[in-house]
């Protein structure tokens, strides 16, 4: 079976293209041809070391994918063979990776692709997507009618953030590039804000007089000295991105005003919160409301590359999905 996969953690020059040893499925497994694999920050982070996880070498790398069941285990009832199923949580926690021609997924992790929605579109919106619901609900206990700001709307994550949370009757206050204003407004965010604006601050307290009930920065900056200002009693900050962030936090101000903060990455996300997060993605995704803005289609082999260009910011909230089924590059860019 051919992967992208490494066989010690660093640098994408790390990642090879060949043969690895078929998976096997275990009692409650299902082993899935897959057809497409979506490459996320959190892909660098484990090939890298950013992110501490068991890792079992050669290790095959990626987290999200769509593909086709091609058996069930004994213990994985409601899958047969042909079903069009994703998951967006393999690739750490001692879970062999995506990036193959074949993955085994237990079947607490899988979730049947709703009819009509193509597998590729789709494993490009599902992790952003279940990472903004869980930041959302589980963490940040949006409801409806409470004032959500959401940094980075433009983004991948941003972009979900705003459509989960209009969906469940929030107002969503943006802030974007001037380029994204338009596409942000189109999700439904109330007010879209350049995040460049010297006044930024001044412009949310006027969006939101009485103040945000949560806020949620996906670029990683984490200004929580502006952010605690911004609270509304009893707000919540979400902090979701920014690995290497070190912000002063405004203690006093924070707990005066009965804030909290909390932190999560969606890889400690229990199967139970992953579930009720694809319980929603897969709604919006049946409705058409979760589509990537940009799509590239590269193959299998091409993960190295993709892994350089996401690193260096190349691809500017560009979503890029490999294909196995796709002929591989020339041999320049692989090694085996």
């Amino acid at each position: 079976m051919r992967a992208a996969f490494i066989e010690q953690l660093g640098p994408p020059q790390n990642i090879h293209y060949g043969e690895v040893p078929a998976p096997v499925a275990g009692p409650t497994d299902v082993l899935v041809d897959v057809l497409a694999v979506s490459v996320n920050p959190v892909d660098t982070f484990v090939r890298s070391g950013v992110f501490r996880t068991p890792v079992d070498f050669p290790f095959v790398i990626g987290r999200d994918l769509a593909g086709r069941v091609v058996s069930a285990g004994p213990g994985a009832p409601g899958f047969r063979p042909g079903d069009l199923v994703w998951c967006n949580s393999l690739g750490h926690g001692g879970r062999q990776g995506a990036a193959a021609e074949q993955a085994v997924v237990p079947a607490d992790r899988l979730y049947h692709l709703p009819p009509g929605v193509d597998p590729v579109e789709a494993v490009a919106a599902v992790h952003p997507a279940g990472t903004a619901y869980l930041g959302l609900f589980t963490h940040g206990q949006v409801r409806a009618g409470d004032t959500v700001l959401v940094a980075g709307a433009g983004g991948n994550v941003g972009s979900a953030l705003v459509t989960l949370a209009i969906e469940a009757g929030a107002r969503v206050v943006a802030t974007a590039a001037a380029r994204d204003a338009e596409y942000c407004r189109a999700l439904g965010a109330t007010e879209v804000l350049d995040y460049r604006d010297p006044d930024l601050l001044d412009r949310v307290r006027t969006a939101c007089p009485g103040g945000v009930d949560v806020l949620l920065d996906t670029s990683g900056a984490n200004d929580l000295a502006g952010a605690v200002e911004l609270l509304a009693p009893r707000g919540r900050i979400v902090l979701l991105a920014g690995a290497r962030s070190r912000p002063e936090l405004p203690v006093g101000p924070l707990y005066m005003k009965d804030c909290s903060i909390r932190g999560f990455v969606i890889s400690h996300a229990t199967s139970a919160e992953l579930a009720e997060a694809a319980a929603a993605v897969n709604r919006l995704l049946a409705a058409g409301r979760l589509r990537p803005r940009a799509l590239e289609r590269l193959p299998l082999g091409a993960a190295r590359e993709v892994h350089h260009r996401l690193e260096k910011g190349e691809l500017n909230g560009r979503r890029v999905v490999l294909l196995p089924s796709l002929p591989a590059p020339s041999p320049s860019t692989t090694e085996r």
